[in-house]
């Protein structure tokens, strides 16, 4: 009998993509436990994607969720490099626009979900994680 659940097992070509859903459930709660209220999951916008469109009282949130089996290497938060960050930024700004470009404040937030075998260890939010992806405008 494996000891790993029957959605996450390790050599599983999925099994990453069921990692992350459970990751952005659990980042999910964790947001909306700290009174923020969630807008839109999985947002896309031609090759981007935003995971999370957050309101926290008069500020929009675009949170990216990294899940992690392990933090060997380094924390998750980490893998969100500047091209990740100009990813989200340009699909951010495309949800803006839909909205017709209103004067909001927002931001870019990441939620690290570090899983134990099948379980949430940790769920850290960090608020304000980076700025707007250098080159782009909100015009």
């Amino acid at each position: 009998m494996s000891p790993w659940p029957a959605w996450f097992r390790p050599g599983d070509p999925d099994a990453h993509l069921r990692l992350g859903r459970c990751g952005e459930a659990a980042a999910r709660r964790e947001l909306e436990r700290q009174g923020m209220k969630v807008l839109c999951a999985n947002y896309r916008h031609g090759r981007g994607e935003i995971d999370l469109i957050v309101r926290d009282g008069e500020v929009l949130a675009f949170v990216e969720v990294k899940s992690r089996s392990s933090e060997s290497w380094v924390r998750p938060a980490q893998a969100v490099g500047q091209a990740k960050q100009r990813m989200i930024s340009d699909t951010a700004l495309a949800y803006l626009a839909e909205l017709g470009r209103p004067q909001v404040a927002f931001r870019f937030d990441v939620v690290e979900v570090l899983f134990d075998g099948a379980q949430v260890r940790e769920v850290r939010h960090i608020a304000d994680a980076f700025p707007l992806a250098r080159g782009r405008m909100y015009r």
